[in-house]
């Protein structure tokens, strides 16, 4: 009844989609949040398995080998064109306008967000995604590039930022005890997907392929379809807990050491404040050097160790020949999902950490550690040990992970819990600048050390250091955060009016469990937990199994 009377008296309808709808009720389970969460994050993480697309579209109009291009023909031309194959390099900025548009989305209708809740943000998310899978397929079928760019990159990537934000401020409020390892299970999910989606894109390739067509387009459109069940399971999943609510038996810290503020800062406001920016660099300057060894982590093995991963040690990377080439591209596919099963649990590992050792101290530690590691590399990778050498990587790549998954705790420790989704949201726009800056950094130093001569077991040397560079900045940077102003808080008038606005109380009256406490894994929650941990668990089997053959 209170959830109606609130309804009426802000002009709400009571449909499905509506936030007052989706407020909990008395008797709600917490931890079905989570592998709601999940759903949607390990379907829309498939954006970081597209390159496993790249060489079948390559070949989609020649279908054995490739139809070349004229030479002359531009970027423009190869949009339109519908008589040769693609260039890898053209379908490659499809991944780059997956994080442009995602960063954008994100900072863009976060505020929105905000007030419709994260059912409808999930749906749109789930419309976008799927639909902009949809369009690629067509722009498959008709051999026209623009159509993918459009399809997935644009449309997609817009699902993308909504899909990834969506639960944050959600599960921030639903576990106010637990922060960091709330957000940390939900945004692993975006680490994983590409760890579920890539082989199972393979298998459907597979099925596909006949000796008329790569069977990418059928592929697109049953992912589609697969994503925008698993996807609307998850939008309709989730609910929000009423204002003011708390688990039963927890009290909020009185205490300041690990600079969790009692306030909130409005939207409008977080960007004004230097605490903001702060986290912006610290945030950009983690991902722009994690996602720089991500994008050359293949190649960095093959040229660094050559003809040690078979056992010929003599033997360069330029000396050897296309068999042993083979082999070792395998060896480092397997380095490659080694490091992507890393970013994975190292997102829920120091998310959860950091509800002890307090957020900044954990950047601290990214950074710091991060440092001393990249620097270690390449005294590792000259004295031939692969084996410390991948696990300096598998750390760092963990703290990569850990940083996005880290970072909507440390927003919420400073500017509060009220509009810490969208504030998250305008944050990512670090995401899409390092997506930018790291690649760009990393390849730029990796080409003029070979023009330069160096050989090509050394030439990630400088690249390392530079990197670690970029850490020294990001402690300092870090270091730098201190406790929002008391001038930036909302009173707590405002605070009540802008719950009222989003149909977000329940009650008056003091805070309290409202019956619905702290939660347990029930069967209702197994069951959730099950649908989405059978694919992760299926995910971690086929990376392990990859993985393996570095250490045959």
């Amino acid at each position: 009844m209170a959830d109606s009377s609130v309804a009426r008296r802000h002009g709400f309808a009571s449909g499905l989609l509506d936030r007052n709808h989706i407020v909990a009720k008395a008797g709600f389970n917490r931890w079905l949040v989570p592998p709601a969460a999940l759903a949607i994050h390990l379907c829309i993480g498939m954006a970081y398995g597209f390159s496993v697309f790249w060489l079948p579209l390559g070949q989609a109009v020649g279908i054995a080998k490739p139809v070349a291009c004229p030479a002359d023909m531009t970027l423009l031309g190869a949009l339109f064109t519908t008589s040769c194959d693609w260039k890898v390099a053209d379908l490659g900025w499809m991944f780059t306008l997956f994080f442009v548009v995602l960063g954008s989305a994100a900072a863009l209708w976060g505020g929105w967000l905000e007030r419709a809740g994260p059912r409808k943000a999930g749906v749109v998310s789930a419309l976008c995604w799927s639909g902009g899978l949809l369009i690629s397929a067509l722009g498959i079928f008709i051999h026209q590039l623009w159509l993918m760019w459009l399809g997935s990159g644009v449309i997609g990537g817009i699902g993308l930022g909504l899909g990834y934000i969506s639960p944050v401020s959600t599960l921030v409020k639903w576990f106010p005890d637990r922060r960091g390892m709330a957000t940390g299970m939900a945004i692993m999910g975006f680490g994983g997907g590409a760890m579920i989606g890539s082989p199972l894109a393979d298998i459907l390739m597979k099925h596909f392929r006949t000796a008329d067509a790569v069977g990418v387009w059928q592929s697109f459109v049953t992912l589609a379809a697969i994503y925008f069940v698993f996807m609307m399971a998850g939008a309709f999943g989730y609910r929000i807990p009423p204002a003011g609510w708390r688990p039963a038996g927890w009290t909020p810290p009185s205490t300041q050491d690990m600079m969790i503020t009692a306030g909130n800062v409005h939207l409008d406001n977080a960007h004004k404040t230097p605490q903001f920016w702060l986290i912006w660099a610290a945030l950009c300057l983690n991902v722009s050097a994690g996602i720089g060894v991500l994008g050359m982590a293949s190649p960095m093995l093959q040229e660094v160790f050559a003809g040690s991963l078979i056992d010929k040690p003599e033997i360069v990377f330029g000396t050897l020949d296309a068999t042993q080439k083979a082999s070792i591209a395998t060896i480092a596919a397997g380095f490659v999902g080694l490091l992507s099963l890393f970013n994975i649990f190292g997102r829920f590992f120091w998310a959860s950490l950091s509800d002890r050792l307090g957020r900044k101290l954990t950047y601290a530690t990214f950074f710091g550690l991060g440092m001393v590691l990249y620097a270690l590399a390449p005294w590792s990778a000259h004295a031939g040990l692969l084996a410390l050498f991948v696990a300096l990587f598998c750390v760092i790549v963990s703290m990569y992970g850990g940083g996005f998954a880290t970072v909507p705790a440390y927003l919420a420790d400073m500017f509060g819990t009220q509009f810490v989704g969208a504030i998250h949201g305008r944050l990512l726009t670090a995401w899409s600048t390092a997506g930018i800056v790291g690649p760009v950094v990393v390849n730029y130093i990796r080409e003029a050390q070979i023009t330069a001569g160096v050989p090509r077991a050394q030439v990630y040397d400088r690249t390392m250091y530079v990197l670690a560079g970029m850490l020294v900045l990001g402690l300092v940077v870090n270091l730098m955060v201190r406790p929002v102003a008391a001038r930036w808080f909302m009173t707590q008038a405002e605070t009540a009016a802008s719950q009222a606005k989003s149909a977000n109380r329940v009650a008056s009256g003091p805070a309290g469990d409202f019956g619905i406490g702290r939660g347990g894994l029930d069967a209702a929650a197994l069951a959730a937990w099950a649908v989405v941990g059978i694919p992760i668990l299926w995910g971690v089997w086929i990376t392990l199994s990859n993985a393996f053959v570095l250490f045959l």
